[in-house]
């Protein structure tokens, strides 16, 4: 599984007309499930997510995970497995079949929404996506 993660005053994502997910200041989060990805990984990536000090403390450090006051909005994104090593095409046979990279991808919005106790968004699995982002910083890991 591979995470960008950005840190945003605010994002949302439309498909067509339609906005599906919004929040404020938080996280957006794209999300890449990898041939070979298990619910362990899961497990390890969100609670990864969540320690993430990228929020300053009171002396301007980035020190702080995310508060229950913040969001999330998780986009399914395959993508992030594309290698170039050969040509000027991304390959992307890394990334899991559509149905078993589904399953992940659910698996870990249902433990982001059981662990975090902050709006939880969501973009919708395989579709083509509009997604507007303010970036915080910019910070992006």
């Amino acid at each position: 599984m591979r995470c960008l993660v950005r840190r945003v005053s605010s994002a949302t994502v439309r498909v067509g007309n339609e906005e599906i997910g919004e929040i404020g200041e938080g996280l957006l989060v794209y999300l890449g499930v990898e041939e070979g990805d298990q619910s362990g990984d899961v497990c390890w990536l969100v609670n990864k997510l969540l320690g993430l000090r990228l929020f300053s403390d009171s002396k301007g450090k980035m020190n702080e995970s995310l508060s229950d006051d913040g969001g999330i909005l998780l986009i399914s994104q395959f993508t992030l497995l594309g290698s170039l090593k050969k040509g000027y095409r991304p390959s992307f046979n890394r990334a899991a079949e559509p149905a078993e990279a589904r399953r992940l991808y659910e698996e870990f919005l249902g433990k982001l929404k059981l662990e975090f106790e902050g709006t939880v968004s969501q973009g919708a699995f395989g579709e083509h996506m509009q997604i507007e982002a303010v970036d915080d910083g910019p910070v992006s890991i």
